[in-house]
C-alpha cells in the first residue's frame, strides 16, 4: 500500500461508499464538501484507479472501488478490534446495537430484557434508524450489529447475517374500515396510501407490488415507518399503510388495527442480525439469546 494513504482516507471512502453522496457525509464528518471530495481524489491517486462514477449527485462505486471497499471495510474492522482489545473490559461492557421498527416492538423488547439478565454488567445502547443509515454506522464501527430485514445483496459484503424468521409486509387498516373485506388491491386504489420512506429495505419491493396490481401511477399520501406515526394516520382516518408485520403485531393482537395479506409471495422476507465477522463475548450472547428466543416462541412471531 502506498505510505501516503491514511486511515482518514479510508474511513471516508467507507463512508462516501455506504451514503454514495459526498455532502451526506461531509456534514456527518464535520468536514466541508470540498475538503471531502479532496480526501477522495488523493486517495484514487494514491491507488490509482477511479473508485466512483460520477452520476449527478450520486456516486457509484467502480468494480475497482467494490473490490476495495470489500477489503478495507474488513481492514477497519480489525484495527478498531486491535484497538478494542487493549481495553477488553471497557471493550465487554458497552454493546451498540442498531434497532430497525420491525423488530422495535415485537422481538426486540424481550430480547433486551434476556440480555440483562445474562449480562447485568453490559451497557446496552440501541439505535434506531433507517436501514441505509444503520448499516453504515454498522460499516463505520459506529454500532456492533443490527437486527432487521435482511440486507441486499450488493449491500452484504464483508458482513454476516443470521437468519431468525421470515416476515410479510401487510396493510394495516383501522377496525371498522368500510373497505376491510375487500381485496387488498381493491382497497389500495380508493383510500389515502402510506408507504414506507425511500430509505426503508422493503419499500422496493412494495413499489413493484402495487405496480404489479395495475396501480403504478398511485401516489402516497404519507411516507413514515413509525409506529406511532402510521398508528395515528390509520386509527384517525380511512388510511391504510404498507408496512411490516412486525410493527404493528402487538395493535394487532390487541385488536386495536387489522392487517391484510396482499398475498405476494415476494414481499416476505428474512429477518435477523447483520454483524461483522468479528463478534466479543457480549455480541456472541445476544446473538445466542436471539436465536433462542425466536425458536421458543416460533408460533407467537406469526402475524394473528
Amino acid at each position: 500500500m502506498h505510505p501516503a494513504i491514511k486511515l482518514r482516507h479510508i474511513r471516508s471512502f467507507l463512508a462516501i461508499a455506504a451514503e454514495g453522496n459526498l455532502s451526506a457525509v461531509a456534514r456527518e464528518q464535520g468536514v466541508t464538501q470540498p475538503a471531502l471530495s479532496r480526501t477522495l481524489a488523493e486517495l484514487e491517486t494514491l491507488l490509482d484507479a477511479p473508485l466512483f462514477l460520477r452520476q449527478g449527485r450520486r456516486l457509484t462505486l467502480t468494480e475497482a472501488g467494490r473490490a476495495f471497499r470489500l477489503h478495507a471495510a474488513e481492514a477497519v474492522h480489525l484495527l478498531d478490534t486491535a484497538a478494542a482489545a487493549l481495553h477488553p473490559v471497557a471493550a465487554a461492557s458497552h454493546l451498540r446495537v442498531g434497532v430497525l421498527p420491525t423488530v422495535a416492538t415485537r422481538l426486540f423488547p424481550a430480547l433486551a430484557l434476556s440480555f440483562r439478565e445474562a449480562r447485568s454488567d453490559t451497557l446496552l445502547t440501541l439505535i434506531s434508524g433507517s436501514h441505509d443509515d444503520l448499516l453504515r454506522q454498522l460499516r463505520n464501527a459506529r454500532i456492533d450489529l443490527m437486527i432487521g430485514r435482511m440486507p441486499a445483496a450488493a449491500e452484504i459484503a464483508g458482513l454476516s447475517f443470521l437468519h431468525l424468521y421470515d416476515e410479510e409486509v401487510v396493510l394495516a387498516l383501522r377496525p371498522g374500515h368500510p373497505l376491510a373485506d375487500r381485496p387488498a388491491a381493491e382497497v389500495l386504489a380508493q383510500v389515502p396510501l402510506i408507504l414506507p420512506p425511500e430509505g426503508a429495505i422493503i419499500r422496493r419491493g412494495v413499489d413493484d407490488w402495487i405496480a404489479s396490481q395495475g396501480l403504478g401511477r398511485v401516489r402516497p399520501a404519507y411516507e413514515t415507518a413509525s409506529l406511532a406515526l402510521g398508528r395515528g394516520l390509520v386509527l384517525s382516518s380511512d388510511a391504510v399503510w404498507l408496512i411490516s408485520a412486525g410493527v404493528i403485531h402487538a395493535e394487532v393482537a390487541r385488536g386495536e388495527m387489522i392487517a391484510l395479506r396482499p398475498g405476494a409471495g415476494f414481499l416476505t422476507g428474512p429477518v435477523g442480525i447483520t454483524q461483522g465477522e468479528e463478534a466479543g463475548a457480549a455480541q456472541t450472547t445476544l446473538v445466542r439469546l436471539a436465536r433462542g428466543l425466536v425458536q421458543t416462541r416460533s408460533t407467537a412471531m406469526a402475524m394473528p
